[in-house]
């Protein structure tokens, strides 16, 4: 959309993005984080609520697929014919994706899933953010530098609630995640188990869904999300890794025992962005972006910008100027109040509040901030997410019951 700048003149430029006019993860009605408790509630978990239109099962497993966005499923039925052929499942049979959280990262996404709670809540509000104690950047994904996990994100976890309640819950994923930080604010509760292939997965978790009279299982497959990121959506590596994780899930409907739902959702989708000047605008080269920035955070398509003191409206006013007619660009203020952490007006919680961005900037357009010198393993990534375009933000919840 353009605007012209003077009438008459026949000159144009583009339109600046309202910040409000981005479209908003659907906390407390469709998201990641009203997932788990919905099934719990079902399950007869005290104390948790969310209403998704999903009928209770007393055995649900949820298989969470990295990066199988809604938007590339849809495009791929040759490669994924079980799971496109239950897309008609989807969002309690409405046929409908869910959305992830903001940003749609794996970090902020698995948090909301195990915790039931938005990011602005539990306090993952981003791929990498400042610790406001320390000045230091934190990458919320590989947990450095090491802050304490329990303090970082203190809620209990809709899996530590099941447990409590007398559901027998677990994890199924790969060994490596057991002992992980991340996996101890987000994914615990129950007992863990470490499986290394995809198959053996899916085995385990439905072995796992029939040892209780209430069960609640989680698994988990990466390499979609893995091939993304190095190949991009559009190779024959990403293909392959969907082709094998559609057989992954048909293999672990085929083995669900009585009085059980399997839910298919993914983290978030992903996008291929252009490696041109253009397309991939460099931070660490670019003097006017860099102008006032104390801390750059966040990923490429959703960035935490902290400002030197004093210079948070000089930065804001900048980031505008220069992004705005392809980025929704905001205030910490003005994000938080237009709902991209929480439910629009909810506010976040206090100790969450310094870790988002004085600057938040949203990729509207085909475009990514990258840092080539001081990010040089995420800056050659092919296919990137963080934003709420539907290709990043939508995810399926696919349905399978016994």
């Amino acid at each position: 959309m353009i605007q012209p700048t003077t009438a008459g003149s026949g000159r144009h430029e583009p339109a600046l993005l309202d910040p409000r006019s981005a479209p908003l993860p659907a906390y407390g009605s469709g998201s990641l984080a009203d997932l788990l408790p919905a099934v719990a509630a079902g399950q007869g978990v005290p104390g948790l609520t969310a209403d998704l239109g999903l009928e209770p099962a007393d055995r649900v497993c949820v298989f969470l697929v990295d990066g199988l966005g809604w938007e590339l499923l849809k495009a791929h039925p040759g490669e994924a014919p079980f799971l496109t052929g239950l897309l008609g499942s989807s969002y309690g049979g409405t046929g409908t994706p869910i959305t992830a959280g903001f940003p749609s990262t794996t970090a902020t996404s698995l948090a909301s899933v195990g915790t039931g709670l938005p990011p602005g809540a539990h306090g993952l509000p981003g791929y990498t953010v400042m610790d406001p104690a320390t000045g230091a950047l934190m990458n919320q994904l590989r947990w450095k530098p090491w802050t304490d996990p329990h303090v970082w994100q203190p809620y209990p976890t809709v899996f530590q609630r099941a447990d409590a309640a007398g559901v027998h819950t677990c994890q199924v994923t790969s060994p490596d995640f057991q002992h992980t930080p991340l996996t101890r604010v987000a994914l615990s509760g129950g007992t863990f188990h470490g499986r290394l292939s995809g198959e053996e997965r899916m085995d385990f978790a439905a072995e796992q869904l029939a040892a209780g009279d209430r069960s609640l299982v989680y698994t988990y497959y990466s390499e979609v999300d893995g091939k993304g990121h190095r190949f991009g959506v559009d190779s024959d590596a990403w293909r392959g890794q969907l082709a094998y994780v559609d057989r992954l899930a048909e293999r672990l409907a085929e083995q669900l025992p009585p009085r059980s739902a399997l839910y298919v959702t993914a983290d978030h989708g992903m996008i291929d962005i252009p490696f041109d000047p253009e397309s991939r605008i460099d931070f660490d080269e670019d003097w006017e972006l860099r102008a006032g920035v104390a801390v750059l955070g966040g990923e490429g398509r959703a960035r935490h910008v902290y400002a030197v003191p004093g210079a948070a409206g000089d930065v804001a006013a900048v980031w505008h100027e220069v992004l705005g007619d392809r980025m929704w660009v905001a205030t910490r203020d003005e994000a938080i109040e237009a709902g991209w952490f929480g439910p629009p007006g909810a506010g976040v919680d206090e100790r969450v509040y310094g870790r988002i961005g004085d600057v938040v900037a949203a990729a509207c357009d085909d475009v990514a901030i990258v840092a080539l010198e001081t990010e040089p393993h995420e800056s050659a990534m092919v296919g990137l997410h963080g934003s709420m375009t539907a290709v990043e933000q939508l995810v399926p919840l696919l349905e399978v019951r016994t």
